[in-house]
């Protein structure tokens, strides 16, 4: 297994960044979070864990050992894949996860595209007594915002690579930036998979 992967960041979205260590470029699927993490970098290091299908391979990508401890949990739990956990750790930080878990908050995770109530309990039941030991160790991280034009479209680009339609995407995005336009594109993402 792939511990992790130090190199130049070759490019970032708010869904996927290509890193590169060696001479070849690895293709990362990334949260929220970590993107938030790397914005604006040009090289990084990132907690790896690998899947393998029988019709593709791919690496996922986490800023902290935290956050891909907080993933590994999530999996664990029936009816709880890679592209679920990662959609719950793009509406979520690290630490509100650790809260809502701890706090049985099952809004806070029924808010997330793709968890109904009966998951939302799952992971309740299942991790609150896991994620005690991360709760102390889970930190957020500042980004900064790029112009507002840029937002909304990286903004939409990414809601469209995590599985929502453009239309609907985009309508979300130009709501949330009407209303305050002065967003990162993170927090517009975060804002827009409540909305959606």
């Amino acid at each position: 297994m792939i511990e992790y992967i130090k190199g130049e960041i070759v490019e970032l979205t708010p869904t996927r960044m290509i890193l590169e260590c060696g001479g070849i470029g690895y293709e990362l699927n990334i949260s929220l979070n970590t993107y938030s993490a790397f914005n604006g970098k040009t090289s990084g290091k990132l907690y790896i864990y690998e899947v393998i299908r029988e019709d593709a391979h791919a690496l996922f990508g986490f800023a902290a050992r935290e956050e891909r401890e907080l993933f590994l949990l999530l999996i664990s739990v029936s009816g709880v894949g890679p592209n679920t956990a990662r959609m719950i750790l793009s509406s979520l930080s690290p630490s509100e996860l650790v809260t809502a878990i701890g706090s049985k908050d099952e809004a806070a995770l029924t808010a997330v595209k793709g968890i109904g109530l009966k998951t939302a309990q799952r992971i309740l039941v299942e991790l609150r007594n896991k994620v005690k030991t991360l709760g102390a160790a889970v930190g957020e991280t500042p980004s900064a915002a790029p112009a507002s034009g840029a937002v909304a479209e990286e903004a939409v680009a990414a809601l469209v690579m995590l599985g929502f339609q453009k239309a609907a995407s985009q309508k979300a995005v130009a709501s949330i930036l009407r209303s305050t336009p002065s967003l990162a594109v993170e927090q517009v993402i975060k804002t827009a998979l409540r909305m959606l």
